[in-house]
């Protein structure tokens, strides 16, 4: 009888990790994620089969599966100590999030709204640093990522940095922010050149640039609304 095929020999598209990392943890079934977790099932059966056998016994229901203790998981060939501690800290994990409420995402669809938010991020800098703001079509904030840290300009700012995180994060909108730690807001030609360069970009992308703040301790000059974007 031929040995049983190891996931390590499956097409790459059907292991567990690359099929979560190329379509995303929705595709994979219960076993499959469960998998992941415990990494390695037994000379004759796959981590797949392994926790097919422990759902199954489980009526295929994950509140059944959380509601086992560590001997009863450690009673199925292949299940130790330490795989039976991750399953229970993933099922635990499972409980608690459907006990949060979801996380209640900034607004940022003002000049103002997005200084309050960066404000707390740069007020005492005494180097300039640069954000990008990555937003849905609502207006609420997706993702925020400092940028460049000691200097502001084009060359410090990689553009196709900014359009890879808003495609990676499936944003429609963009602000870029930076501060001034002089206090004067008043934008340098630099500025105005990384500012048209940017709104080039997400032109092409068809991604909206929503604004470019320069930030001072108290005071933020916007080029939306200044009329300049």
């Amino acid at each position: 009888m031929a040995d049983k095929l190891t996931i390590a020999k499956w097409s790459p598209k059907d292991q567990p990790r690359e099929k979560l990392r190329d379509l995303g943890p929705q595709a994979l079934s219960d076993a499959e994620l469960l998998a992941i977790l415990v990494g390695s099932g037994t000379p004759g059966e796959s981590a797949v089969d392994l926790m097919k056998r422990v759902l199954g016994d489980c009526h295929n229901n994950l509140n059944t599966l959380g509601k086992k203790t560590i001997r009863d998981l450690m009673a199925f060939k292949g299940i130790g100590e330490v795989k039976a501690i991750t399953i229970l800290a993933a099922c635990e994990l499972g409980k608690r999030r459907q006990r949060e409420q979801a996380e209640e995402r900034a607004d940022l669809s003002t000049a103002t709204r997005t200084y309050n938010y960066l404000h707390t991020h740069m007020q005492d800098l005494d180097v300039e640093e640069a954000w990008l703001l990555l937003m849905n079509q609502n207006h609420k904030l997706i993702k925020s990522l400092r940028l460049s840290h000691g200097g502001i300009t084009e060359t410090a700012v990689d553009v196709r940095l900014i359009i890879k995180e808003a495609v990676l994060a499936n944003a429609t909108i963009v602000a870029l922010a930076h501060n001034h730690p002089s206090g004067n807001i008043c934008p340098s030609a630099e500025d105005d050149r990384l500012t048209e360069t940017v709104k080039k970009a997400c032109n092409v992308m068809r991604i909206h640039f929503q604004d470019h703040i320069i930030m001072a301790d108290g005071q933020y000059y916007s080029y939306h609304e200044s009329g300049k974007l």
